[in-house]
């Protein structure tokens, strides 16, 4: 193996850079040798408790409320199988491909911890799937978000014993199809196996990584939209000023201002206070207020993440030495209060995008030509374009309520407290998605008004060498024409593009 090609999943050293070259690139996965020490010896923890006639929740116990049931030594390996058979219950649109894999590698992670008894070969045979491109089908709905991620990680644990379904080279088939093709064998599960393939908040947190690859990529067309419409509306810099962001030192609000005024640096298009006027509305002078707050939600909720991507959330833990103990780090709280709060922060992007989008559009606001139409009356021009930038908002509004204050207690009220992360999860990739679309249109509109202008040679290098990716995907309208298509190609390149790190 080509080692500049290889991620260690060692348990400690895990980050969303890394996980996001593996879900979209040709790298590979191996665990090193010292961690899989660390497995095998927690693997014969197992063992000899159960050789010392211990009785061990989850191993040779029933689940949650059946917790008080022992099961018969030679019922073990079964009690294992029946967990995921019955615990695949997901429902809805599966998840995609690159969740999937990035909840694949994150359960490998947490499993090289050597803190889950899981065996050596079981663990292998999911990093091979990893490898080789097996993935399975998981439906996205079906998890509260405590006890794990149950549902939904049981969908991708039972491809391994070659049942539910999986994805291989474009075709959705049997699992133990799926895995014959590629060149693998299903395990036969043992003691603690199902359960330390399922217990965990994997699902919330591969969607929660992904989600937020993608912010940063939205916070910062975010920023350049804001350039560009500054440039269109001739835009005050003098609020972006260092000294005038000091008196108010969070420091996101001095990086956002910064990046801003690098970006602009060169500008004929940007004026200072008093010049053309003494302010700008809030959607411009606060900018730096409002793009950076959302920024400061970003940093949280790396910060969580950080934590969580190496962190051993099954249940019960098996200690080093040798203790084996029920506790609760299955619980998705810690994340679901982050992802509640990324929600929150992207939708904000979104919000003031929408804002600076009526001002190019509404010729009361921008003195620029209505809808910013080359013949307004005969042509609408963008007006519709603003609708469906308001109704995303909209949508937004709706979807980032907080999943975290909802619990509905199950397993009998056993698990009386759940998180609901997963929901909250999912709801912020949505919203962050539909921020990169409201930002696509603030694009498109800045640059139709640029066009307006003829200001082209009046921007800043960077902005206008921005501007060029823009109109290779959207060219300045001459005429009304359907534009859904660019808008959605727009959204989608700035969901995966990195230009601008």
């Amino acid at each position: 193996m080509n080692h500049e090609k290889v991620i260690e999943l060692d348990g400690r050293t895990l980050d969303r850079k890394k996980i996001e070259s593996v879900v979209y690139g040709e790298v590979k996965v191996v665990i090193p040798e010292a961690d899989l020490e660390r497995v095998r010896a927690s693997r014969e923890r197992i063992e000899k408790q159960l050789r010392d006639g211990k009785v061990i929740y989850g191993v040779n116990t029933g689940f949650g409320k059946l917790s008080d049931i022992e099961i018969e030594k030679e019922d073990i390996a079964k009690l294992q199988l029946n967990l995921l058979r019955a615990d695949a219950v997901g429902v809805g649109e599966p998840l995609p491909k690159p969740v999937v894999r990035a909840m694949m590698i994150l359960r490998a992670n947490a499993l090289a911890k050597g803190f889950s008894g899981i065996k050596e070969e079981t663990l292998q045979l999911l990093v091979e799937m990893i490898n080789k491109g097996v993935h399975p089908v998981v439906p996205c709905k079906g998890s509260v978000g405590a006890s794990g991620d149950l549902a939904p990680l049981s969908h991708v644990a039972i491809v391994l014993v070659g049942e539910g379904k999986a994805e291989y080279e474009g075709e959705v088939l049997q699992g133990g199809e799926a895995l014959k093709r590629a060149g693998l064998k299903p395990v036969s599960l043992e003691a603690k196996e199902g359960l330390a393939l399922i217990n965990g908040t994997q699902a919330m947190t591969s969607v929660g990584v992904v989600a937020l690859n993608e912010a940063e990529r939205v916070g910062l067309a975010a920023d350049m939209a804001a350039c560009l419409t500054m440039e269109a509306l001739q835009g005050i810099i003098s609020a972006f000023d260092p000294d005038l962001l000091a008196v108010r030192p969070h420091p996101e609000l001095e990086v956002v201002a910064s990046r801003m005024r690098k970006w602009l640096e060169g500008s004929k298009r940007i004026t200072h206070q008093g010049e053309v006027r003494m302010q700008d509305a809030y959607s411009i002078r606060c900018i730096p207020q409002v793009h950076g707050a959302s920024w400061q939600a970003f940093n949280y909720v790396e910060d969580r993440l950080k934590v969580e991507i190496n962190s051993a959330t099954d249940n019960p833990i098996i200690l080093e030495n040798g203790e084996i103990i029920s506790g609760g780090h299955f619980h998705g709280q810690p994340i679901a209060l982050a992802m509640d709060f990324l929600k929150v922060g992207a939708a904000e992007w979104a919000n003031i995008s929408e804002r600076r989008t009526e001002r190019l559009v509404n010729p009361q606001l921008s003195g620029l030509s209505p809808f910013l139409a080359t013949d307004p009356g005969l042509e609408c021009g963008l007006m519709v374009a603003q609708y469906a930038a308001a109704a995303l908002v909209s949508e937004n509004k709706v979807l980032a309520h907080p999943a975290s204050v909802d619990s509905i207690p199950t397993s009998a009220n056993q698990e009386d407290h759940v998180s609901m992360g997963t929901i909250g999860s999912r709801q912020a990739r949505d919203i962050i998605h539909n921020s990169a679309r409201v930002i696509a249109i603030e694009l498109i509109c800045a640059s139709q008004a640029i066009y307006l202008e003829k200001a082209e040679n009046q921007l800043a290098p960077a902005t206008r060498k921005y501007l060029e990716i823009v109109r290779e995907i959207c060219p300045p309208l001459e005429g009304d024409r359907a534009i859904s298509d660019q808008m959605e190609e727009l959204a989608q390149y700035i969901l995966r593009a990195d230009d601008l790190k």
